[in-house]
């Protein structure tokens, strides 16, 4: 049995230990997918923090479908396109989350820089797969669309991210 499925049929319950595992278990993936797409620590938080709140407030409706951290990227992802909405102007090059102690600083903000060159569609899937580590089919099942399309978007992300950083 999915041990996810157990650990949110626990939450419903109103098991707070169990939420404390969910959020220690999916927090770091989520807060950083948002920080590749914002790249601002204190907007990535609150979009993390926005994340879960939406996940606990329907919790009881949940139905589990497929895995629930697809389920929190889904979320995460309104989230964002709502913060981009509402700030109606978009700043790439603001990079603002680079840790100052980060080892190969310059590398990181050339990746950072890179991937938000991509063209939207491309930067969605790259982040999934290379930062995040999803799955073709999970990624295709959290964005509706079909794998051979995921799998031709990541050849253009990885060839497109190439010629950047070639330069």
């Amino acid at each position: 049995m999915n041990p996810d499925f157990l650990l949110v049929e626990k939450m419903k319950t109103g098991n707070s230990k169990a939420g404390e595992e969910f959020i220690k278990k999916y927090y770091p993936s989520i807060y950083q997918y948002c920080i590749l797409h914002i790249h601002d620590r204190n907007c990535a938080e609150d979009m993390t923090q926005e994340t879960f709140l939406r996940f606990f407030e329907t919790i009881d409706t949940y139905t589990e479908r497929g895995k629930v951290k697809n389920y929190l990227y889904c979320i995460a992802g309104n989230c964002i396109k709502n913060y981009f909405k509402k700030k109606k102007e978009v700043l790439p090059g603001e990079m603002k989350d680079i840790p100052e102690e980060c080892d190969g600083m310059e590398l990181r903000l050339d990746i950072e820089r890179a991937v938000d060159s991509l063209p939207e569609d491309l930067k969605e899937i790259a982040i999934l797969f290379f930062f995040q580590g999803l799955k073709q089919r999970e990624i295709a099942d959290l964005l509706n669309i079909n794998v051979p399309l995921i799998k031709y978007r990541i050849r253009e992300a990885r060839k497109k991210l190439s010629e950047y950083l070639g330069r």
